[in-house]
């Protein structure tokens, strides 16, 4: 195979960006952005390795069956529903299978428990947040030092593999104050000479503006970013956006204004309430909650329930319990299990005394998120449920730490149950190590990214817990990303035996697991002909749970952005990884 090259293509599977995948049958596997599963097309390739290509889709030989013409005018430019084109139900299994794959090709887990995925019950118009950047083409500054927008005001998401907006009028995944709050802000930017930032220059006022809607309360908030400290004739805007929003059904009940000045950062540290409240309302399954701009709720409330009630059934707390709730937001999953052990008491299944005993205990590195979770813990009325700020890698570890704490009451000697759900990047290895030493029972690991969950299970395996199974959850239809919730459970030593293995047994040299990374970029380059950075290779290594040394050049920046490794890279890096057999 060689660039240029025509060939016909069977794709069997897709990417989470949703590039079609086909495997030629004694070639690499080749990507092909526009095809989908089941197709089978003419590709020419525009790049060659000897793992995998990439293709530019030419014709489409014979449709999938689970091809449909799409439901969205700008499928082909905005990149929000990479997904958009295939039947429901087949992409929603296409979800189903990269978890399979995660947990067999990274956690090392043979024939996995994953049971059928959940599917969305709200198929379109199911997300309670949006969040979209404004462009206008960059910025000119008249005679007189007047700065104006080159061109028209865009609002709505990025294209494809692109920093360009896709000015979106519609959106099938939003709510409808969506729609109607960005029009108000295009009309309001070109009526009243509102710039947009524009970061080439750092110069600018309104960098992107986020929508968050509750369908049950119907109440609205809109966070204004800008690089600046306020708007010019902000009180119009408001009652632009306020009559718009009304006229949707919903209410506005919250502006805020988040002051950020920082290039690289979406959110900036000030936010500033210019009308109406600092928080809005939300009530899912009689439970009420209240959220501030930045904290971290579930976009989709409706799938929200079912996924809780699957925590809720992997926990199965019976009273009595000490629940550590890691990662936790505004504190809804540890309210969520309280609220089912408050209902069995209302129903006879377990005493008030065991409900009472029950404990809850989360941390989170969000400070208005805390805030939250300890204000809806008093509006549910538990007082057993406590929240503390800081990260779960520095905080449990001096939660659970010998010697004496400010607040005795937040000590941790050891946990029934571990709930853990962090970001995309998964848990960090230490914070994985305390959780062990906390030995719960049980870990219910709730995931946004299946490989990073992979990862993090095999560590935990590693260390005493055995897989019981997974359940996908389909929160974020027509977009390749996929909730998982994974119950793991505490092995029990008496029922194990160690078993030493020489190294001939292993098959394995300390030179093959310990490969330098000198060794790794020297393979990369003979093999594939391009040179990986030490960052590059850290970041694949960490990705598949392998121990990474300390950087200790590291920025001291926090924000800083930092590159990501790029496909074709990570695969020549794994291959040197394979190669030294430390996978």
């Amino acid at each position: 195979m060689e660039k240029g090259q025509f060939v016909k293509l069977k794709i069997d599977d897709m990417t989470g960006d949703g590039q079609g995948l086909g495997k030629m049958p004694e070639g690499p596997a080749v990507f092909v952005r526009g095809a989908v599963a089941g197709d089978v097309v003419s590709v020419k390739l525009t790049k060659v390795k000897k793992r995998y290509a990439f293709g530019q889709l030419m014709e489409i030989l014979k449709p999938s069956e689970q091809r449909t013409k799409g439901f969205c005018p700008l499928q082909e430019e905005c990149g929000g529903c990479p997904y958009g084109k295939l039947t429901y139900n087949a992409q929603a299994l296409i979800k189903e299978k990269h978890v399979k794959d995660a947990l067999v090709r990274i956690a090392g887990i043979k024939n996995p428990k994953v049971n059928e995925i959940l599917f969305n019950p709200v198929k379109f118009h199911y997300r309670n947040k949006a969040t979209m950047p404004i462009w206008a083409g960059g910025i000119i500054t008249r005679k007189g030092g007047v700065s104006e927008n080159l061109g028209e005001p865009s609002i709505g998401f990025y294209r494809t593999k692109s920093r360009e907006v896709v000015n979106c009028s519609e959106c099938m995944l939003q709510q409808e104050p969506v729609t109607a709050v960005s029009e108000a802000i295009r009309v309001f930017m070109k009526s009243d000479n509102i710039t947009a930032y524009d970061p080439k220059w750092e110069r600018g006022l309104l960098r992107r503006v986020t929508v968050r809607t509750s369908a049950e309360t119907g109440e609205v908030m809109v966070i204004l970013v800008i690089n600046g400290n306020g708007i010019p004739n902000g009180a119009k805007l408001i009652e632009m956006m306020d009559s718009a929003v009304y006229e949707t059904g919903y209410s506005l009940e919250s502006v805020i204004l988040n002051i950020n000045k920082d290039k690289d950062a979406v959110y900036g540290d000030k936010n500033i309430t210019i009308a109406g409240k600092p928080v809005i309302k939300e009530s899912v399954c009689g439970m009420n909650f209240e959220i501030s701009p930045l904290s971290f709720f579930q976009v989709n409330s409706v799938q929200m329930e079912n996924l809780y009630n699957l925590v809720v059934k992997y926990a199965d707390l019976k009273g009595g319990e000490t629940v550590l709730d890691l990662y936790c937001g505004a504190g809804t999953i540890g309210l969520w299990l309280l609220n089912d052990l408050r209902n069995k008491t209302h129903n006879g299944i377990i005493s008030e005394r065991a409900f009472e005993t029950t404990r809850v205990l989360g941390i989170e590195s969000s400070k208005s998120s805390i805030t939250d979770a300890n204000r809806n813990a008093v509006i549910n009325g538990f007082v057993n449920a406590r929240y503390v700020h800081g990260k779960s890698e520095d905080m449990l570890p001096e939660l659970m730490r010998a010697g004496e704490l400010k607040d005795e009451s937040l000590r941790v000697k050891s946990a029934d149950v571990v709930i853990l759900d962090p970001p995309r990047a998964g848990c960090r290895e230490d914070l994985l190590q305390t959780v062990v030493d906390a030995k719960p029972e049980k870990i219910v690991y709730v995931s946004c990214d299946p490989a990073t969950m992979a990862r993090d299970i095999k560590f935990l395996i590693k260390n005493g817990y055995g897989f019981i199974e997974a359940t996908p959850v389909e929160m974020f239809s027509w977009t390749g990303h996929v909730e998982t919730i994974v119950l793991l459970s505490k092995l029990d030593s008496k029922n194990h035996i160690s078993v030493e293995l020489t190294m001939d047994d292993m098959d394995l040299t300390s030179a093959e697991s310990k490969a330098t990374y000198e060794q790794i970029q020297n393979y990369v380059l003979e093999k594939y002909d391009f040179k990986v950075s030490t960052l590059y290779i850290a970041q694949v290594k960490r990705k598949y749970g392998l121990e990474v040394r300390k950087h200790y050049n590291i920025s001291k920046n926090g924000n800083q952005k930092v590159p990501q490794c790029p496909i074709e890279k990570e695969e020549a890096i794994l291959d040197a990884l394979k190669h030294f057999k430390m996978l």
